[in-house]
């Protein structure tokens, strides 16, 4: 475990990496708190301008020259071990820690770190908890890995004892947090190529669990979350559609205008009326696992339905863009089949002439393993378009190209570059229609490019 005293002294913080969702935000909190901020990224993005436009220096391109000066040096499980840069950061005999290191680290300075985990619904469900948290006057911390509107970014430094902090499962990063209260939105099969099995998976989650100080809330519909959580004592409040949770809704419709209304119900009694206004069906569970976390570490009701009623996304999530030749042009995070499913059925439900789901595959373990699941989800869809897969941190050993996933989809088309992508929807989208780009890497930017 890092030592708790580490950031004691230190002036000039530099990371490695600065433009990553989960890495922006940390930057954000320690500049407030006055550190001398310095990054570097290869890429440029929405995220780099945001760092840049907080005064923050960052360098493009990752060389050795880059961390001179700094006493403290962060980096994201994603750098490889051979980057200069990193290579430089181990030689120089200045402290370097992996992101989630520094956020297990300010994780232990809260009384109420609520940590939000899950393999789907975590950004949302966490941008959520922060707004209603925000409006209530209870002014937390938070990490989230989207950007909210309320706080114009990703992160913030608040001055009470709570700290809203989304909290990923990949390479077990999540074991190095100090969660007080540990939130479960569901378990999923992802990161596979390093799990290996649901099994280890799911005894990830249970160690993660057994972290929390103070109390779990979990979604007692999900059977490999009850796996999870089964015999650990510790105080546990349950979340999902049915009676048999604690925290669940009755009456679901439409009402006032909201794309969902429901009465919140803990155990036998009404709580407050519910009105969210984000698309998808998946998001009633994500506002009640919100509600249920806002309500333990002191909101009323009425103040977790206010702040879900206020709600309108995250960045990335399902973000509505603009409009080309009379389409809708949306973005959204998905990158994972069952992500995919619920993005797709979400816009479905909306009522557009034809959906265009414009997917960039991230990575090529998972695109491998779960090669027919993508191709059964994507064809909710009514046209697809893809983009090569981006390998992010790994090398494709796995001998696998987007050829192989257009082939399992009738009519799916896929291009070798951004430019083309937007050429064709430019030339092919109707009034009506909906696009929407699909992914964790960088394919947002094409529907930047179809809109300009």
């Amino acid at each position: 475990m890092v030592d708790n005293d580490i950031l004691n002294g230190k002036k000039h913080i530099h990371f490695i990496g600065i433009g990553g969702s989960g890495m922006y935000p940390l930057a954000q909190i320690l500049y407030s708190e006055g550190f001398y901020i310095t990054g570097s990224d290869n890429n440029e993005t929405d995220t780099l301008a945001a760092v840049r436009s907080m005064g923050i220096p960052v360098a493009l391109g990752q060389r050795a020259e880059n961390i001179e000066g700094a006493d403290l040096i962060i980096h994201t499980a994603a750098i490889m071990s051979d980057n200069p840069e990193l290579m430089a950061a181990k030689a120089s005999g200045v402290p370097v820690l992996e992101r989630c290191e520094l956020l297990g680290l300010i994780t232990r300075r809260y009384h109420h770190a609520v940590c939000v985990s899950g393999t789907h619904g975590k950004t949302t469900t966490s941008s959520i908890l922060t707004q209603i948290l925000m409006e209530a006057g209870l002014d937390p911390s938070a990490v989230i890995g989207g950007k909210l509107p309320l706080i114009g970014g990703s992160g913030r430094d608040g001055k009470s004892d709570i700290m809203v902090c989304e909290s990923c499962e990949y390479v077990d990063t999540f074991l190095h947090l100090e969660p007080d209260i540990a939130v479960i939105l569901n378990i999923d099969q992802d990161h596979m190529e390093y799990f290996k099995t649901l099994e280890r998976l799911i005894a990830s989650f249970r160690r993660f669990a057994e972290l929390a100080t103070q109390s779990l809330i979990v979604n007692g519909d999900d059977e490999n979350t009850r796996k999870a959580v089964e015999g650990i004592n510790k105080k546990t409040t349950t979340f999902g559609w049915s009676d048999q949770n604690d925290y669940y809704p009755v009456n679901i419709g439409h009402a006032d205008g909201s794309l969902y209304s429901y009465d919140l119900m803990y155990r036998e009694n009404k709580l407050c009326d519910i009105r969210l206004f984000v698309p998808g069906k998946h998001n009633i569970l994500n506002s009640i696992a919100a509600a249920a976390a806002a309500i333990e570490v002191g909101a009323t009701p009425e103040q977790a339905a206010k702040g879900i009623a206020d709600f309108r996304g995250a960045g990335r999530r399902f973000e509505i863009l603009g409009t080309c030749n009379g389409a809708t042009v949306a973005d959204d995070y998905a990158h994972h089949p069952a992500e995919l499913k619920a993005t797709l059925e979400a816009a479905k439900e909306l009522h557009y002439k034809r959906i265009w789901a414009v997917f960039q595959p991230f990575t090529y373990s998972r695109t491998a393993m779960l090669l027919d699941d993508f191709a059964s989800v994507l064809k909710l869809a009514d046209r697809v378009v893809m983009t090569e897969i981006m390998g992010s941190r790994e090398k494709n050993t796995y001998n696998i190209y987007t050829k192989d996933l257009a082939a399992k989809i009738d009519g799916s088309v896929w291009f070798d570059t951004f430019q083309k992508v937007a050429d064709y929807l430019r030339q092919n989208v109707e009034p009506g229609d909906l696009v929407i780009t699909l992914g964790c890497g960088d394919v947002y930017k094409i529907a930047k490019m179809i809109l300009e």
